[in-house]
């Protein structure tokens, strides 16, 4: 099972810009959709983005469509998300996960989808 790291996260103020990673190890991920997930103080987790295997296709959630981008640097087995325009609601702890898969709701993890702890991100007013 692959192994990921999340780092990167810290305190930005409102309009400003972060970018976070994810190390896996293990195993190589150039064959796995890979994603972002996040949970804030109090609200379950969701989903924020998502990056097909070849990294030619990405997903957003609604909410940071536009401000986010989701990459992937297959030689270093690591997945990144461009974070831009920050606000106060994308506070929260920033999850790797992977490998999803799609269903009807939407990109989802599996029994064998495996997480990182976790980056902390806040955004100040």
């Amino acid at each position: 099972q692959v192994q990921l790291v999340e780092s990167g996260g810290g305190l930005v103020q409102a309009g400003g810009g972060l970018r976070i990673s994810c190390a896996a190890s293990g195993r190589t991920i150039s064959d796995y959709v890979m994603g972002w997930f996040r949970q804030a103080p109090g609200k379950e987790r969701e989903f924020v983005s998502a990056i097909s295997w070849s990294g030619g296709t990405a997903y957003y959630a609604d909410s940071v469509k536009g401000r986010f981008t989701i990459s992937r640097d297959l030689a270093k087995n690591t997945v990144y998300l461009q974070m831009n325009s920050l606000k106060p609601d994308d506070t929260g702890v920033y999850y790797c996960a992977g490998p999803l898969f799609w269903r009807p709701t939407g990109w989802d993890a599996v029994p064998n989808t495996s997480w990182g702890q976790g980056t902390q991100v806040v955004v100040s007013s």
